[in-house]
């Protein structure tokens, strides 16, 4: 497991009973986590909470509001700054455990560009641009896709806020089909992102089943990298999906390729001493900047 252990604004306090108790900056928050199946303490009777998540029995749920609880506000990660605002389906548009993510990816741009490399990234499924604002940190040129118009509008004030005023091209358009459009106008890209959900329909109800349309899109993708890529990335939060099926993906899809696969889950530490599990990656590296 590789853990987000570098964060100052970012905090998991305890867990226990389906609950984390993390804290972002100055607000505390108890979400449930579905990782969690061992017991705690109450965490509910916890001091100091501003918001608790409450799954409904009809699906859903919403946050009861304890104290003096403000509808967004920023933490930062190093010299990187994004806006924190809890929605309705518990997500707060952040997922911490990615730093780990962002450094390797950082790293290996920086690397890419000490050489004279001109680094074209293209980010799918990319949400409200963690992963965006990270390479556009460092230099790289950023496609930034994703179905939804309120995540990519929410990625570019990520992006403003980190002092990225350029080198990011946003799209809303569905992942599948962009990438289609892609491969006919013979576009390439240096390194791909992806962060596909487990279920998901784009904006003229296509249908995605990550079991059924992974294998089929890695492969469809792998048609967009250039003949040395950087690097390939896959995150998975999809339930049993385990990190050695995200690396025999990208073994099959990228066999055309030289570099190094690695497959690993991605935690972040808590202050009862464990690691949270929270998800998975999968990371080819291209064969110049291995090892």
């Amino acid at each position: 497991m590789k853990i987000a252990d570098g964060w100052q604004d970012y905090r998991i306090i305890s867990t226990g009973g389906g609950m984390k108790l993390e804290r972002w900056k100055d607000v505390v928050l108890l979400r449930p986590d579905p990782q969690v199946i061992w017991k705690g303490g109450d965490l509910y009777g916890a001091e100091g909470i501003h918001a608790v998540y409450r799954r409904s029995e009809k699906g859903g749920g919403n946050w009861e509001v304890r104290k003096n609880f403000p509808q967004e506000w920023t933490v930062s990660y190093g010299d990187l700054t994004f806006k924190v605002k809890p929605m309705g389906f518990k997500h707060t548009g952040l997922f911490p455990e990615q730093a780990v993510n962002w450094d390797a990816m950082r790293s290996l741009i920086s690397r890419a560009k000490a050489d004279g490399r001109e680094v074209k990234v293209l980010n799918l499924f990319a949400y409200t641009g963690g992963a965006s604002v990270a390479c556009a940190k460092e230099g790289a040129l950023v496609t930034h896709v994703d179905a939804a118009k309120g995540m990519v509008e929410r990625a570019g004030e990520n992006a403003r806020l980190s002092g990225v005023d350029s080198g990011i091209r946003y799209i809303v358009d569905d992942c599948m089909k962009f990438v289609a459009r892609e491969i006919r106008r013979g576009n390439r890209y240096d390194a791909i992102i992806m962060d596909p959900p487990s279920y998901g329909r784009g904006p003229n109800g296509e249908m995605w089943k990550i079991e059924e349309c992974l294998f089929d899109f890695v492969k469809n993708c792998a048609q967009l990298l250039t003949e040395k890529p950087l690097f390939f990335l896959i995150n998975s939060y999809t339930t049993g999906l385990q990190p050695a099926v995200l690396k025999n993906i990208l073994t099959i899809t990228l066999k055309d390729f030289k570099g190094e696969i690695e497959a690993y889950e991605v935690g972040i530490p808590t202050d009862d001493g464990i690691a949270l599990p929270c998800g998975a990656s999968g990371l080819f590296t291209g064969e110049d900047y291995a090892g």
